[in-house]
């Protein structure tokens, strides 16, 4: 048998121990795990995987950056550029990770930028659409429409998430202050009620009485609510206020955001309330929002009070 010439592809692979999309995966999730990543980004991380292999009909170990150019190419074609900037994000930690490891000699990410996107308006409810909102829960009398006029109220006050809002236990409301545990970077924070808010509180827990949960917002049944039918119910009186935009959880989130730069709030007081852990989202709020910029500089400018 002749032993000449360079070694054929699959020699290399033997000599070189490649390591396989299976133990790659293993090493990952494993790492995902040990630094106690929430399940849902763990998901998030499989699902997007499991597309791109799909796409590229190649294991992502042996993908190059003309397979990722490509797999951008292609997915042009079938979502949006927000999907597809998701998906380069799972893909970019998934290869960073095997390039820091040296699981992997070159990382085909490393070059590769998300794609731009343009600005999509960002949807808030005015005071007649709030008000419009509340008249229509107020019309059912019921347990559920009360409950929900209250959930309203916690998301306008505080700017929560829906998941934050459903891990929210009866003894983390303490007067004023709301505790959030259920965060989506696992750092607890504080938010405030407002007076109105709190008195609204106070009723309800006297109409919800105790059940065997600890979840603050229960369902009819005297379970703990889940997110979907908290974000269905929302849409339905939307609707049914004949109000055009999307009524969401999300939706008062925004509309509490722009309601405390047009305030006065600053950026950093609001990145803590809103949980965000970079503030570059919360100055999009402000440079969405904080058109009057100029009457603050008068009335706070550092001048201000000086005999010069």
């Amino acid at each position: 048998m002749a032993r000449r010439g360079e070694l054929t592809e699959r020699e290399l692979n033997v000599i070189q121990k490649k390591i396989s999309d299976e133990e790659a995966f293993e090493k990952f999730f494993k790492d995902c795990y040990l630094r106690n990543l929430r399940p849902a980004t763990i998901t998030y991380y499989k699902n997007e995987f499991n597309a791109a292999i799909r796409l590229l009909n190649k294991p992502l170990v042996e993908c190059e950056s003309k397979d990722i150019e490509d797999l951008i190419m292609r997915s042009k074609q079938m979502v949006q550029i927000t999907t597809i900037n998701t998906r380069l994000r799972a893909l970019r930690s998934f290869f960073n990770y095997l390039t820091k490891n040296k699981l992997i000699k070159r990382n085909p990410m490393k070059n590769i930028k998300l794609l731009r996107d343009r600005q999509k308006t960002i949807e808030t409810l005015d005071n007649k659409e709030i008000e419009d909102l509340l008249r229509e829960m107020r019309k059912h009398k019921t347990f559920v429409s009360f409950r929900d006029e209250v959930i309203m109220l916690v998301f306008l006050d505080t700017g929560v998430r829906l998941s934050e809002l459903v891990g929210i236990n009866v003894d983390d409301v303490r007067g004023s202050s709301l505790i959030i545990r259920k965060t989506k970077n696992l750092f607890e924070r504080t938010v405030y009620l407002s007076d109105h808010t709190q008195e609204s509180i106070k009723r309800y827990l006297i109409i919800r009485g105790e059940v065997a949960t600890k979840k603050l917002f229960i369902s009819q049944d005297d379970k703990a609510l889940k997110p979907h039918s908290i974000q269905t119910r929302f849409t339905k009186y939307g609707a049914a206020a004949n109000i055009k935009k999307r009524v969401s959880p999300h939706t008062f989130r925004h509309t509490m955001a722009k309601r405390m730069i047009v305030s006065g709030v600053d950026a950093f007081s609001l990145m803590h309330l809103l949980g965000h852990t970079d503030i570059t989202i919360t100055k999009r709020y402000v440079n969405l929002w904080g058109q009057d910029l100029e009457l603050k500089h008068k009335m706070h400018g550092a001048l201000r009070g000086l005999k010069l």
